[in-house]
C-alpha cells in the first residue's frame, strides 16, 4: 500500500514539474480506465498569531490550493514560543513562526529548515500614547513585546535604535504576550508603546494613540514570518514539502490579484464585518508586505542574529545558511507558478 501511494504521489509531482503552467495535475486516464488520485496527505500546520503576516497562509487555505495539491491541511493558531517546540516535536509538520525563534532553536541544537518566508520585511509601526510627542518623551517609558527574542522584540529594538535610543537603557521592554495582549496593555496604560500593524493600529489610533516611528515604510529585511519544517521530514517527504510551497506561491498569486477575495479571508480570520478596516489591512499586507516570490534570504536574519547574538554566543556564531533552503521556492518559480 505504501509503495502504491508513493508511486501515485510521484506521478502527481512529475506531472506538475513538467507542465510548467501552474496547473495542478492529476493522474491521466489509461486504456484500463481512469486512475484515481491518491489520498490527500494530512498535515497539521500552525501559525503564530492572528495578524496580517499570516494572510498568505490563510489565502492558500481558503483558496483551496492545498486541496488542489493533494494536501489535507488543518490550521491551528499556536504562538511562536510554542509553535517552534511543536514543529521540533513533530506535533505540527509546518510552522509559520518568527525567524528569530527558529534561529534561537537551531543555535540551541534543533535542526529546523526555513523553506519560505511569508513576511520578509518589518510590518510594524511603533504606536505610542497621546502624551508622547517626541522621541525624547519615550525615554523611561514601558514598551510591550510578545516575548523576549520574538519578532516583535527584534522589531522594537531596531526601531528604538533607528530613533537614537538605547533599548537597554532608555526604555523598559516588557513581555506581554500576543499582539492582542499588547493592544490591551496599551489601552490599559500598563505600557506606553508597542509595535503594531493593521487592523490593530487602526483601533489604537481611533483611541488617541499615534505612530512615533514607521518601520514598515522602510522595507527593511526581516525574518518576521518563516515557514519552518524539520530537516528529517524534508529528507523523507520532499515531494510533500514541494507541494506545500507550490500551494503557498499559488495562494500569494491569488491574494495579490483578487482584493475582494483577500478581504473576505481577512474578515473570516479576524472575525470582522468591517470592510473598510479589512481593506486597509489588505492593502498593507497583500500589496506591501507579502512577497511575490517568498524566498527566505540571509539578510532577513541579520538583525535577529546581531540582537540575540549580543547575549548568546551560539546564536552569534551560527551559520545562517544551514537553516535556509530556497530550492522549493525556486522550483515553484521555475515552473512559473508565481505568474499571472
Amino acid at each position: 500500500m505504501r509503495r502504491a501511494l508513493g508511486a501515485g504521489l510521484a506521478l502527481v509531482v512529475l506531472a506538475a514539474a513538467c507542465g510548467g503552467t501552474g496547473q495542478v495535475s492529476t493522474p491521466s486516464a489509461s486504456a484500463g480506465g481512469t486512475l484515481a488520485p491518491p489520498p490527500a496527505v494530512h498535515l497539521e500546520v500552525s501559525y503564530s498569531n492572528v495578524i496580517g503576516d499570516e494572510l498568505p497562509l490563510w489565502a492558500t487555505k481558503e483558496g483551496g490550493f492545498f486541496d488542489k495539491n493533494g494536501l489535507d491541511v488543518n490550521l491551528s493558531n499556536i504562538a511562536s514560543a510554542q509553535g517552534v517546540p511543536a514543529v521540533i516535536a513533530g506535533q505540527v509538520t509546518f510552522a509559520q513562526v518568527g525567524g528569530s525563534e527558529v534561529l534561537s532553536a537551531n543555535a540551541g541544537g534543533a535542526d529546523l529548515v526555513v523553506v519560505a518566508q511569508l513576511a520578509g520585511v518589518y510590518p510594524f509601526v511603533l504606536e505610542v500614547a497621546a502624551d508622547i510627542k517626541t522621541v525624547a518623551d519615550l525615554k523611561g517609558k514601558k514598551i510591550g513585546v510578545s516575548t523576549v527574542g520574538s519578532s516583535s522584540d527584534i522589531a522594537t529594538r531596531v526601531a528604538l535604535k533607528k530613533m537614537g535610543l538605547d533599548p537597554e537603557k532608555d526604555v523598559s521592554i516588557l513581555a506581554v504576550g500576543s499582539a492582542a495582549n499588547r493592544v490591551a496593555a496599551l489601552f490599559a496604560g500598563s505600557i506606553q508603546g508597542g509595535v503594531s500593524q493593521p487592523p490593530d493600529s487602526l483601533d489604537l489610533e481611533a483611541k488617541g494613540f499615534h505612530v512615533l516611528y514607521d518601520l514598515a515604510s522602510q522595507k527593511l529585511p526581516s525574518a518576521n514570518t518563516s515557514v519552518a519544517v524539520r530537516r528529517s521530514y524534508i529528507a523523507q517527504n520532499k515531494d510533500v514539502v514541494q507541494r506545500y510551497v507550490d500551494s503557498i506561491v499559488l495562494g500569494i498569486k491569488k491574494l495579490k490579484s483578487d482584493k475582494a477575495f483577500g478581504i473576505s479571508v481577512l474578515k473570516k480570520y479576524f472575525n470582522s464585518t468591517d470592510d473598510a478596516k479589512m481593506g486597509v489591512t489588505y492593502d498593507f499586507y497583500a500589496l506591501s508586505v507579502a512577497p511575490v516570490q517568498p524566498f527566505a534570504k540571509l539578510e532577513m536574519y541579520t538583525d535577529s542574529q546581531v540582537t540575540l547574538g549580543a547575549t548568546n554566543a551560539a546564536v552569534k556564531s551560527y551559520d545562517l545558511s544551514k537553516m535556509l533552503d530556497s530550492t522549493f521556492v525556486q522550483s515553484s518559480i521555475d515552473r512559473n507558478l508565481d505568474k499571472n
